[in-house]
């Protein structure tokens, strides 16, 4: 869309203007650093690190309706730089050029409804944001195309050369990580840490395919972050997990996304969030807290943590009503369907903390919840969501078990509407289902397969076998007739289905 046709009071707001006024803020401490500097953790501290605007009240002086406006009609803009997360530039990364960022076709993934069969047996009113249709099929895609846009501009300002990216992953981050780092080509190698055999092989072959170098190191998730961590300490490497402040910033855009697809109004409205290495949730609430802040939206919309029973350290470090008495302690984590939430000791644990008080003060009440579920009913509400019409992975069924734990709680009522995040796509995680449906699934788990929810593929045969076709032997006219009338007929039978008139 042409300049000219946008209104008047907009036109100078529509092609952000780029701000040198971010900077990284320890969360310990509260020291300062440039973020021209490849930084993960404070170097005095070694606490982990937010990105701040140093002028961020001059977003303040856009009125809100305003704001609404230039984020509206940017949707009409061909810029490809401002087609995905970049949309909200001056909130995300003011300090990125337009010509630095990276757009693989992440962000604004769409709200899909529950259908009503859904909601009546859920009892209340809810949405899925399939983060799974992001170009790598998962959330992590948000973080990452705001973590190399800032190493593409550090390359463009010739501040590195030769950047070898390094992530410890449960599948997810190691496939955003790899595919954006091969769409830089030579400027960048990528290299991912997996837990041996805690992957499911639609993960791996993810960034086996983008080419990055993939180390299976035996042990859990956090024993991988723990060598990651170690080797960006010790090396000259950039670390792409969340603990890189960056991959914060980019995970923002999911609150944004949400109050623009509700025409801005979170009065009553709940967003339910699987917690993992917890840099999403963190992410979330820092976005919404943001856009409250700018006016752009009414209110803070309720937040809803969900855990597995196998992997909950933030749920148990929120069990202490006293805040003066909690104490957070890493947990051992346990075999989890919800793969990608399997963190005992998440990186942005201070992040939770912080952020989660900063928002139930502008609340001024709690806003912020946390759930725990079963592995069971994980399961069961990934297959009820995906029965009905959704393409949730077990992070997005983790999130339909917390609404559910939630709302038999009374932490949600029937007057509120959810939003659910389904992180990844179900086909990353379909060896769950796959697992279930043949009643296989480790004793570990504690899922009990229910009889009606398996569902196999029935194997349908001719009577006579001299009448199968194969690529190799195809039948002839008469024979293929037999073929197909006995086929029909073995199937019509099984389905129960009439003559027609």
């Amino acid at each position: 869309m042409m300049l000219d046709f946008f209104p008047d009071d907009i036109k100078p707001h529509i092609i952000p203007k780029v701000r040198g006024d971010l900077y990284y803020k320890c969360l310990g401490c509260s020291a300062e650093y440039s973020i021209e500097k490849l930084l993960y953790v404070c170097p005095e501290c070694n606490q982990v690190l937010l990105i701040e605007d140093r002028n961020a009240k001059l977003l303040q002086k856009i009125p809100g309706k305003v704001w609404q406006k230039i984020f509206d009609f940017r949707k009409m803009l061909k810029i490809p730089a401002l087609k995905g997360i970049y949309r909200y530039h001056e909130f995300i990364g003011p300090s990125i050029p337009l010509e630095s960022i990276i757009y693989l076709g992440e962000g604004h993934t769409p709200v899909i409804e529950a259908s009503e069969n859904l909601k009546a047996k859920i009892g209340l009113s809810f949405f899925y944001k399939n983060d799974g249709q992001n170009p790598s099929a998962s959330f992590k895609d948000r973080g990452m195309a705001s973590a190399m846009s800032s190493i593409k501009y550090l390359i463009d300002k010739h501040l590195v050369s030769d950047v070898i990216a390094i992530c410890a992953s449960t599948g997810d981050t190691s496939a955003a990580a790899a595919l954006y780092a091969s769409y830089l080509g030579s400027s960048i190698k990528s290299a991912v840490l997996l837990p041996h055999k805690k992957v499911t092989s639609q993960q791996l072959s993810q960034p086996l395919g983008s080419g990055a170098q993939v180390f299976e190191i035996p042990g859990v998730f956090d024993d991988c972050m723990k060598i990651v961590e170690h080797l960006s300490t010790k090396y000259s490497v950039v670390l792409l997990n969340s603990k890189n402040a960056w991959r914060i910033l980019g995970q923002e855009s999911y609150s944004y996304e949400i109050a623009q697809d509700f025409d801005w109004d979170m009065k009553d409205k709940v967003v339910v969030v699987p917690i993992g290495n917890a840099g999403n949730i963190s992410a979330i609430m820092n976005g919404f807290i943001k856009f409250y802040e700018a006016n752009i939206i009414n209110c803070l919309p309720k937040i809803i943590g969900a855990q597995s029973e196998h992997a909950d350290p933030v749920y148990q470090y929120y069990l202490e009503p006293d805040e003066a008495k909690r104490k957070f302690v890493p947990v051992d984590t346990k075999p989890s369907v919800a793969q990608a939430a399997m963190i005992g000791n998440p990186v942005s644990m201070p992040r939770v903390i912080q952020i989660t008080k900063k928002y139930n003060a502008l609340a001024r009440h709690q806003q912020v919840f946390f759930v725990q579920v079963t592995e069971q009913s994980i399961m069961d509400c990934q297959l009820l969501a995906n029965r009905n019409g959704h393409i949730a992975c077990t992070q997005g069924g983790e999130c339909l078990a917390g609404l559910v734990e939630a709302f038999k709680k009374n932490i949600v009522t029937n007057k509120e509407t959810a939003i659910l995040d389904a992180t990844a796509h179900a086909i990353k995680f379909s060896e769950f289902q796959d697992l279930y449906f043949k009643s296989e699934i480790p004793a570990d788990y504690k899922i009990d397969p229910d009889l009606n929810n398996i569902n196999q593929p029935c194997l349908i045969l001719p009577d006579d076998p001299m009448i199968i076709p194969s690529q190799k032997k195809r039948l002839g006219e008469k024979d293929f007739k037999k073929f197909v009338n006995d086929i029909s007929d073995k199937i019509a039978k099984r389905l129960d289905l009439t003559t027609s008139l």
